[in-house]
């Protein structure tokens, strides 16, 4: 039986990203041969539309271009997202870099500039704080 594997959706070719677009990535859809990939979209899982505006991690919030504070659907989504890797026994995540969700090690500054700092999404904290390793698409 193959290991369960989460996967960004939009990485799998799902049109759920901020701008209603996907970013399917070849190298992340071919380890479909070795894995079994679970696919998940905490913004939307969380209540977020497609198309919405941008986010970006401020402080301890996650805020929207439009100024909207939307820190309680990201957590409602990291948290089904969570829900999801564990039932599924998955002990890696495969998620998308530099999102205010799911990317790891460095993400947008706040600024909406396309700056990025250090730090995590809040799918990818949570997910590391589960013991559930976190890989982007650019580390495959």
């Amino acid at each position: 039986m193959k290991e369960n594997i989460i996967v960004s959706a939009c990485l799998l070719g799902e049109s759920c990203r901020y701008d209603g677009q996907s970013k399917p990535c070849e190298k992340v859809i071919e380890l479909s041969e070795k894995y079994n990939l679970i696919p998940v979209c905490p913004e939307v899982m969380g209540g977020l539309k497609t198309p919405r505006h941008p986010s970006e991690i401020i402080g301890e919030s996650v805020i929207g271009k439009d100024g909207s504070d939307n820190t309680k659907e990201y957590k409602k989504g990291a948290e089904i997202a969570l829900s999801i890797a564990l039932q599924n026994d998955a002990k890696k995540a495969v998620l998308k870099a530099k999102s205010p969700s799911c990317g790891k090690g460095r993400i947008y500054d706040g600024t909406f500039s396309g700056t990025l700092k250090e730090g995590d999404g809040i799918t990818a904290k949570l997910f590391m704080e589960n013991e559930i390793e976190v890989l982007t698409e650019n580390e495959i």
